[in-house]
């Protein structure tokens, strides 16, 4: 079994952290910079930075604070929000970003993963899928959570990784800020559907939760949260010390 990724997750809102519920009432939680300082120390694999209302505001990520945030992280960073052409793919790769992640942009246009794939790898593509149950059917959203696009989501996380997309976030908006788990069987459908680096979002709020999730879905590469990253319910390290005794493989903590 590969190692598992533990990925705190920055949505970042007018240069802040806030965080919400199920992707409604955001509150502001601290600095990106700061947290990402922190994060990048204490023993996270990855990090995520979210510019959450750039879609639906229909403007281009903020580079100003995300070059700050990205001087301070020495791990893997991931970048999405107003990502809409290879140009912003461009833009925030020069600002810091080690891979960009894209969600309304490809929605509105499909050949904006294959283009990106090219130009910089299928590594460098990360497909951010928010998917909610609509009568009992998996279905793609947009503008972070506010759009209902009427698409499947397993067939449309299908077409984008044949598309190029070299990895796929899934956002469960069903389960974002609830802390009653991962969305178990959405991520099962996908995992099924696809053979790409799956990152599970939504849902965790204690370490069982974590545990659970590699167990019961070992094709799941990597567990996301933030509230309980951010409010220190969860500490890094006493997590990937739990990992290392049910025998989930994970890079060793910075605590």
């Amino acid at each position: 079994m590969i190692t598992k990724r533990i990925i705190p997750c920055l949505d970042v809102r007018d240069g802040r952290v806030v965080k919400g519920v199920n992707f409604e009432g955001l509150r502001d939680v601290s600095s990106p910079v700061e947290l990402a300082k922190f994060y990048s120390a204490c023993g996270a694999d990855e990090l995520v930075f979210y510019d959450i209302t750039a879609s639906s505001d229909g403007r281009k990520l903020f580079t100003e604070i995300l070059t700050e945030t990205a001087k301070e992280v020495f791990i893997p960073l991931t970048v999405g929000g107003g990502i809409n052409t290879v140009a912003d793919f461009d833009r925030v790769l020069k600002c810091g970003a080690d891979k960009v992640s894209v969600n309304s942009g490809a929605i509105r246009n499909p050949e904006l993963i294959n283009e990106a794939a090219k130009l910089y790898g299928d590594q460098c593509v990360v497909l951010s899928a928010d998917i909610k149950r609509v009568n009992g059917v998996f279905r793609v959203f947009a503008k972070g959570g506010r759009e209902d696009t009427g698409m499947e989501a397993i067939e449309w996380i299908k077409r984008c990784v044949g598309n190029g997309a070299g990895e796929v976030v899934v956002n469960s908006i069903d389960t974002d800020g609830v802390k009653q788990g991962f969305d178990l069987q959405m991520l099962d459908a996908v995992c099924n559907a696809v053979n790409v680096p799956i990152i599970a979002s939504g849902g965790a709020g204690k370490i069982d939760d974590f545990i659970t999730l590699f167990k019961t879905l070992p094709k799941v590469d990597a567990g996301l949260a933030a509230s309980i990253f951010h409010f220190g319910e969860v500490k890094i390290s006493d997590l990937k010390s739990e990992m290392t005794k049910n025998n989930i493989p994970t890079r060793n903590s910075g605590f």
